[in-house]
């Protein structure tokens, strides 16, 4: 038996991106062992998708070097022998527990001078292998080889019983058409569209029939809040009140979602669900959703993409000038019952 160790990215929409990869390691391993090394709020993730035998959590913060941690953590997997690692984020750190680990092929990117920590280190293309689904990609082939396109997408499968046990907990129906709303998104604030415009969104959709619902993590609740302040009591603010799987379960059931570019609109696109993903400082060119069934809306505007946390100039023009109207127009697109 194959048995490959995955080098997980610490994002849950990179974690998505990531299954196409673990698809292409199956056909090309029928009989491998696919284990992955991922932060605990991923593992829901991953335990979802059927490639992965075993989900390890990472017990690293992100940033932290514990070089003796990662050492005595190598140390313990050297009992697994793995025959490949293949680590995608591009840092030193994250090549460590496989070297530690002394799995005899170490594959990835070469990053922050990984040489030695990586025996099958590759250089990469960004101009040849623009989206970051394909780079990980990449990594599934022998050094040298190119990439089978095109690609499958990534899809994650809900079952009606998953579904119906996350409705039945948090006290929710399915008697209206649903629009979910994922308003936040972990990177930074210059990824989110205004709280206000949420809010005006959202009473068009309820004047036409919609029930809307707001998820996302704990942090996402104050944003959600106020969407609901403005005029939308009756949506329901479910953002810290759900785990990874019941997000997954609450996107199933969603005629439309409206997103920034976060990790949810990466599940919400594995489940080919209608989608509007807005996007501001970062770039559709690079991660923009998988599905036929999404939709992007991005202003072209010169400072854009930045890729920052924050608007480094001050007036978050990216997203302050993507209007409601502009959003609504699109929105008419996906479903013609808006119009």
């Amino acid at each position: 038996m194959h048995k490959i160790l995955i080098i997980a990215p610490s994002w849950v929409g990179d974690n998505m991106l990531m299954q196409p990869m673990l698809q292409r390691l199956k056909q090309r391993h029928p009989q491998s062992r696919i284990d992955v090394l991922a932060p605990p709020w991923t593992a829901a993730l991953l335990h979802a998708m059927p490639e992965v035998h075993e989900v390890i959590i990472n017990p690293f913060p992100h940033g932290a070097l514990q070089l003796g941690a990662r050492y005595q953590f190598g140390k313990q997997l050297r009992d697994a022998q793995y025959d490949q690692a293949i680590v995608l984020p591009n840092s030193l750190k994250s090549a460590l527990v496989p070297f530690f680990a002394c799995i005899p092929v170490r594959t990835g990117f070469v990053g922050e001078v990984r040489y030695g920590l990586l025996n099958d280190a590759r250089k990469l293309n960004k101009k040849t292998l623009p989206l970051m689904v394909e780079r990980f990609a990449q990594l599934a082939e022998d050094s040298g080889s190119a990439i089978p396109r095109p690609l499958p997408d990534p899809r994650l499968e809900v079952s009606a019983a998953q579904r119906d046990a996350t409705l039945h907990k948090l006290g929710l129906t399915l008697d209206k058409p649903v629009a979910v709303f994922c308003p936040g998104a972990e990177y930074g604030p210059a990824k989110r569209w205004p709280a206000n415009y949420f809010a005006e969104i959202a009473q068009r959709l309820q004047h036409r029939g919609y029930a809307v619902w707001l998820i996302g993590s704990a942090k996402d609740r104050e944003v959600s809040a106020k969407i609901i302040a403005l005029g939308n009591s009756a949506c329901r603010n479910l953002c810290g009140s759900t785990d990874l799987t019941d997000a997954i379960a609450l996107l199933s059931c969603a005629q439309l979602v409206i997103s920034n570019d976060s990790g949810l609109m990466h599940l919400a696109a594995a489940q080919d669900r209608p989608m509007l993903a807005l996007f501001g400082s970062s770039s559709p060119q690079f991660t923009p959703p998988l599905s036929s069934q999404a939709q992007v809306i991005k202003l072209d505007i010169q400072c854009s993409p930045c890729f920052k946390r924050e608007c480094p100039l001050g007036h978050f023009n990216c997203m302050m000038q993507l209007t409601p109207d502009l959003v609504w127009k699109k929105l008419q697109r996906i479903d013609h019952n808006l119009n």
